[in-house]
């Protein structure tokens, strides 16, 4: 199995954790009487399966981040590096949202607001930081598509 695929498996199990969590609530309590529209049992030996593989993948995808190394760093450490820079453009982003947004006075006797930063370099940042994300997520792709999950 390629690391890409365990990544969308670990993705769908996530999503069907949540659906099967939602289905055992809605079906935990019903009326006297009345019998649950799925056995909630049924649903929680389902949901311990898939959280058991769950586990299984996240550890090997671990194992493997840590083991597989390109251009002299594992993908633990480009997967930190693209968190980090994901990071930074957001709140750069926003810098730069904030200080474009320049106040227009109706009377020259309102209160002028003007920027505090250069926004001109800072969006030269953020098309800089941006381009280095897309480059690094591309190689995280590459190689998600190209390496072999360690197994047991």
């Amino acid at each position: 199995m390629k690391l890409a695929e365990a990544l969308q498996e670990r993705s769908d199990l996530n999503i069907k954790i949540r659906q099967l969590e939602s289905r055992i609530m809605n079906n935990a309590l019903v009326q006297e009487g009345e019998k649950p529209s799925e056995d909630p049992n049924e649903l929680q030996k389902e949901l311990d399966g898939c959280i058991e593989r769950l586990t299984y993948l996240i550890g090997r995808i671990n194992l493997t981040n840590c083991g597989t190394s390109v251009d002299g760093q594992t993908l633990t450490e480009m997967i930190a590096r693209k968190d980090a820079l994901s990071l930074k453009l957001s709140i750069y982003r926003q810098l730069v949202n904030t200080a474009g947004n320049i106040a227009y006075r109706a009377r020259s006797t309102e209160i002028k607001i003007i920027a505090a930063v250069p926004v001109s370099e800072i969006q030269k940042q953020v098309d800089r930081i941006a381009k280095e994300l897309r480059m690094l997520d591309n190689k995280l792709q590459e190689t998600n598509w190209t390496t072999e999950l360690i197994e047991d």
